[in-house]
């Protein structure tokens, strides 16, 4: 496995994209994530194959962890020129494919949201251009063949198997493949070494966004994976202390959450948002909400919380967090 690293135009720390087969004749060549559909990243994901005697007309298949272009956008180009297989997650597949019909409803969905969260409209004119800008960050329309999780293939002498990791994004997955010591996982944005991945903006489709990673986070905990390899940055030596960490860092956040609705409450998603996070510009206008969001919505499932048309307000003023969060202890 060759890990390529490639610029992202659009979000924090370069895409990492991953290579099998390059020094192996009885390995199709085989990526894991595909680049941005801009030239430059093009050409530099192109130098990478040539430098490994390769071309994109070799790639057989594609393996996607979920359907932002930054790690799809490059897809269907790779399809064109070479007839490759892109596999993704049943639950990303039509948004990879370009289907009309489901970027529609992502859009009406998102506009639903930014109008429930209690966004300006300023702001709303502010991150239009960028989520309309979302169409142009991948390149054709591939054909996706879908999987379900736990489905097993065949690379060459590996074998790779799908982890479904939502959160992040509903069809977010990872693959697991044992390379001779233990099992590895290509995490994608299901895990990453600096930032955490965004939940409740990143695909408003996700119900209960933090619920749902909090599980992910846990199942990568118990599966005590050797070393996680993820779509941004190096590679992860500890990845359930990483999970653990994450895990610790949203309870915080949750703490910071009940404090901001104890001093200005009620409040709406938008108004906890700039109390964590301050200004937003770009694609963090819709991410900061977006994480008020989906812990808002978690505290209020629990019954900790009641959102009102006034916003949400605080209703149990001992909140028992332990019942909330996965029990970790950090090194």
């Amino acid at each position: 496995m060759k890990q390529i690293q490639l610029e992202c135009t659009v979000f924090e720390g370069e895409n990492s994209v991953y290579l099998f087969g390059a020094d192996d004749p009885n390995t199709p060549v085989t990526l894991v994530d595909a680049g941005v559909a801009v030239e430059e990243v093009r050409d530099q994901l192109q130098s990478a194959l040539a430098s490994e005697d390769l071309s994109f007309a070799d790639i057989e298949t594609v393996f996607l962890t979920h359907f932002h272009g930054d790690h799809s956008g490059l897809a269907g180009f790779i399809q064109e020129q070479s007839d490759a297989t892109i596999y993704a997650h049943h639950d990303d597949a039509d948004l990879i494919e370009r289907d009309v019909s489901a970027w529609e409803s992502l859009f009406a969905t998102q506009k639903a949201k930014l109008n429930e969260w209690g966004m300006p409209n300023d702001k709303q004119d502010e991150l239009i251009p960028y989520l309309e800008g979302v169409e142009t960050m991948s390149d054709g329309a591939p054909t996706v063949t879908r999987f379900e999780a736990g489905d097993r293939f065949e690379v060459g002498d590996l074998t790779f198997e799908a982890v479904h990791m939502p959160g992040h994004t509903e069809g977010q997955c990872g693959f697991v493949v044992d390379r001779g010591e233990g099992n590895e996982l290509l995490s994608g944005d299901a895990l990453l070494p600096k930032y955490t991945p965004n939940v409740g903006g990143a695909d408003v489709r996700v119900e209960k966004p933090l619920q749902k990673y909090l599980d992910t986070l846990t199942g990568i905990v118990a599966a005590d994976y050797t070393v996680a390899w993820p779509g941004h940055r190096q590679r992860i030596d500890d990845p359930a202390a990483r999970a653990k960490y994450i895990i610790d860092h949203h309870r915080e956040r949750t703490e910071k959450v009940l404090a901001v609705l104890r001093d200005h409450g009620p409040a709406d998603a938008w108004t906890v948002s700039a109390h964590l996070f301050g200004d937003l510009h770009s694609i963090h206008i819709l991410h900061g909400p977006g994480e008020a969001y989906a812990h808002l919505s978690h505290l209020e499932a629990d019954g900790v919380v009641e959102n009102s048309d006034d916003g949400y307000e605080i209703v149990d003023s001992e909140p028992a967090l332990d019942e909330l969060f996965p029990a970790v202890e950090l090194a």
